[in-house]
């Protein structure tokens, strides 16, 4: 709204000329969104606490989780108001990547909130059936992959990371692909929400690497330079990215080591979905196996350890996700996050090497 309404005026106010720079505007989206956190935060705490919207531990889980019960959840609310309202605030409207993004993302957190409400209404950790869940997620990553197959400018080829000449063009086939990632981002961030701030640091670390891919891809000579997609408009998301950021930092304020708030399923499965969208529209989808490295190991370690035990009776982790291992290996939960925010540090960097090495 901000952008609409006065970088037209730059021809009168010349300093308005600064609305139109990108970098700009992400930069003041995070910083704005970083505000609304910390304004909005300690109330939603309080009014969480005064409706007892708690958290209910599942009982097989570790011994540790027992005295974390009744801590506020739902608080993935705060993390989307904080992306959705800079976002409409900074970003050019007209964009249609933009929309796509903000549908996906608000979307899946209807999807969480659902979820997480029935959780707190039953006092338990049982909530949406899965098979549901499932269904409106597929039905909005569909609507999302239809709606870019169909928009001319946007192309379905699909970018294989250190392969400049490899470009396998997708056609139909890419709205399923588009599909997939949207979901498996989605549900690989909600199962990796588990310990204090051990889902929203990746999360922050991924929304800044994807900020500069949306940046790059959305930049013609840059992308030419690099010799990576160029995806017009796709400059955009930048702010969105940038809001995604921001929203991560003012939760983590509270998410922080121990705990005030829990995300819920509102706030993993909108970034989820969030950064799975942004992926995709970026054509830095494979690469997001990298960025979000974290999140399909914790996938991965459910998949296995399910699959283990329905084949050959046997569990190969202590208990999965992977991070309940780590748990009940006896490490502390603070080393099993800190170590985690690395490993996504040193995955974001090798991430980002796969502009120049192809």
């Amino acid at each position: 709204m901000l952008y609409h309404l006065l970088y037209p005026l730059h021809t009168e106010y010349s300093a308005l000329y600064v609305f139109r720079f990108i970098t700009f505007r992400a930069i003041y989206a995070t910083i704005t969104a970083l505000v609304i956190s910390f304004i909005l935060g300690p109330w939603l705490i309080r009014k969480l606490s005064t409706m007892q919207i708690g958290q209910a531990i599942r009982k097989l889980g570790p011994e540790s989780h027992l005295k974390k019960e009744g801590t506020p959840t739902m608080g993935g609310t705060l993390i989307l108001l904080a992306i959705v309202l800079p976002t409409l605030l900074w970003a050019d409207l007209t964009n249609l990547y933009v929309w796509v993004t903000l549908m996906v993302t608000v979307g899946y957190g209807a999807i969480g909130f659902a979820d997480d409400f029935l959780k707190v209404k039953r006092r338990s950790s049982d909530g949406m059936p899965a098979r549901y869940k499932m269904f409106w997620q597929v039905l909005i990553a569909l609507a999302a992959g239809w709606i870019l197959y169909t928009y001319p400018p946007f192309q379905t080829t699909l970018v294989v990371p250190f392969f400049k000449n490899v470009r396998p063009d997708l056609g139909m086939f890419y709205v399923p692909f588009v599909l997939l990632v949207i979901v498996g981002a989605g549900n690989a961030v909600n199962l990796t929400d588990g310990l204090d701030g051990l889902a929203i640091g990746p999360m922050i670390i991924a929304s800044a690497t994807y900020l500069l891919f949306a940046y790059v891809a959305g930049h013609a000579r840059v992308a030419d330079y690099l010799q990576i997609s160029s995806v017009p408009g796709a400059g955009e998301l930048a702010i969105l990215c940038g809001s995604m950021v921001g929203a991560g930092l003012g939760f983590l304020w509270f998410n922080t080591y121990p705990a005030q708030v829990f995300m819920g399923d509102v706030g993993s499965l909108s970034l989820g979905g969030a950064l799975g969208t942004i992926a995709a529209i970026t054509k830095q989808e494979i690469v997001l196996v990298i960025v979000g490295g974290i999140f399909v190991v914790e996938a991965l370690s459910v998949i296995f350890q399910v699959t283990s035990f329905r084949l050959y009776g046997k569990r190969i982790f202590k208990m999965a996700p992977i991070h309940h291992h780590f748990e009940l290996k006896g490490w502390p939960e603070p080393k099993i996050i800190v170590r985690f925010w690395i490993i996504s540090i040193v995955l974001a960097l090798v991430a980002l090497s796969t502009l120049k090495l192809r």
